[in-house]
């Protein structure tokens, strides 16, 4: 029996209990090291918000094609704007990843030093101006950016302490971050009657994320499914009402020596219905150098990978698998993903 990641309440973290804030460390570092998944619940982001930007995401995503088209990520540089349906196609099978997307990040303007320094994916926003309230759409999709960051900056502190490092280790790292905020629609599928699940088109294929942290909120509808390594089996993540998924991605297991997982990871949706998510990627400042913690070369293990800027690290994953199923760490996917996509 496939097992689902834990459910893990964030007031650990907030907490002046050492013997309660320990135990709550010690739950994310098991969670780190055996799912690389988990869900956090009592965390500071209001109901409001998360219900504020799934209600944009369904309005952005009921505008004409010809008008999100007019928002295309493939007219910028900076990694914004629409992609289209069936854009990615993971496990290279069939038409396409069965869903379309929105990009966002922190809305820097042209001028800025940043911007005009041609940092990895650092620039203006696109915000659609046929939206039915376009202030509004602005208005909670900034918020909610910045409300991301400032939690990827908390669940960074965490991984610190679970590492036995400082809460404030990882501080540079947050300066100024490669932060990309991405609104998705999976349509709707006709359930076969072979039982749920069985003959649905991917919504998106099998893969790990490129950066350090990914922050999903998921509506109600379910559909994600983690990679259980101990059962070989996939795992439901369950919708849970105000709940956060967090996953770590690729440069996670790079920087930590490999101790910490970036795990296998997709979506079918089942529901019967459209289903909309929010995924948060969390990569850190593009100067940073994500170099091997000390902390993660004990009995004498030597680092595993070299040091590399986030710029770097980030740039040669889009340029190398964007679109593909070959990112997995080192830019394979393991024995287990390729017996588990088929």
């Amino acid at each position: 029996m496939p097992k689902a990641p834990p459910i893990i309440d964030f007031e650990g973290f907030y907490t002046p209990d050492p013997i309660r804030k320990s135990s709550f460390l010690n739950q994310i570092r098991q969670a780190c090291q055996d799912h690389g998944f988990f869900q956090i619940i009592n965390h500071g982001i209001p109901d409001g918000i998360q219900a504020d930007i799934l209600s944009q995401a369904r309005d952005l995503f009921s505008l004409p094609v010809e008008v999100k088209e007019k928002y295309s990520m493939d007219t910028a540089t900076d990694n914004r704007g629409y992609e289209r349906l069936r854009a990615q196609n993971f496990e290279k099978r069939g038409l396409g990843d069965l869903k379309e997307g929105f990009y966002l990040g922190k809305n820097l303007p042209v001028d800025h030093p940043s911007v005009q320094a041609g940092k990895f994916s650092q620039g203006p926003n696109k915000y659609p101006v046929e939206m039915r309230d376009a202030d509004g759409f602005r208005r909670v999709v900034d918020e909610y950016h910045e409300r991301m960051c400032a939690l990827a900056g908390e669940l960074m502190s965490v991984v610190a302490l679970t590492l036995g490092m400082g809460e404030a280790s990882f501080e540079g790292f947050c300066e100024e971050p490669v932060a990309i905020l991405r609104l998705l629609k999976y349509p709707a599928q006709e359930l076969s009657r072979e039982g749920e699940g069985e003959g649905l088109e991917r919504g998106i294929g099998a893969h790990t994320d490129f950066g350090a942290i990914t922050i999903l909120l998921q509506d109600d509808k379910g559909g994600l499914q983690v990679w259980d390594r101990e059962s070989a089996e996939w795992a439901d993540v369950i919708p849970m009402p105000g709940a956060l998924v967090i996953n770590l991605g690729n440069m996670m297991m790079w920087w930590t020596n490999d101790r910490y997982l970036s795990n296998l990871h997709r979506v079918i949706n089942h529901s019967g219905e459209d289903r909309y998510s929010v995924p948060f990627f969390f990569s850190g400042s593009p100067d940073y150098v994500v170099d091997c913690l000390p902390n993660c070369r004990d009995d004498g293990h030597e680092a595993k990978y070299p040091p590399i800027t986030v710029a770097e690290w980030m740039g040669a994953r889009y340029a190398n698998t964007y679109g593909s199923s070959k990112e997995k760490g080192m830019g394979e996917l393991s024995q287990d993903a390729a017996a588990a996509i088929g």
